[in-house]
């Protein structure tokens, strides 16, 4: 996805709300939960943000979104943002996280999502430690 930061996302510091790259991410992280599991999908988690650099007015934010692993009816996707000055032609990095997803009904019951389709090495080595991070998720919500 890409976003042209206007002056109604900005806070007085003319700096992007954090909440607004927050939504952009959970929306771009939905889109792509939707297409891989072909169902409605919920938030159900967001790991760690940490800002590493703002984004100002008239600048855009770019957000990149990435299945890194499915599980029976949630999937982990990974989210990506950069800011770029297009007319300075910059781009350097705002914040990433991973988001959860389950996949529902119409009755908002959790549905089976297809495996992810892993073809590098890369891809491996990602879901391996997306299953590490659910299974700490699952630890923390059992305290």
């Amino acid at each position: 996805m890409t976003e042209h930061v206007l002056p109604t996302h900005t806070n007085s510091l003319g700096g992007v709300f954090g909440g607004q790259i927050m939504a952009w991410m959970d929306l771009c992280a939905a889109i792509c939960a939707q297409r891989h599991s072909g169902a409605v999908v919920v938030t159900a988690g967001i790991d760690d943000l940490t800002f590493e650099r703002t984004v100002r007015a008239g600048q855009i934010v770019r957000l990149t979104a990435r299945m890194t692993a499915a599980f029976r009816s949630s999937m982990e996707i990974f989210v990506n943002v950069e800011g770029e000055d297009a007319v300075a032609g910059e781009v350097w990095p705002c914040v990433s996280a991973f988001v959860t997803f389950v996949a529902v009904d119409a009755a908002m019951r959790p549905v089976a999502v297809r495996p992810l389709v892993l073809s590098t090495d890369e891809e491996r080595v990602a879901e391996i430690a997306a299953h590490e991070r659910r299974a700490s998720r699952l630890a923390k919500r059992k305290k």
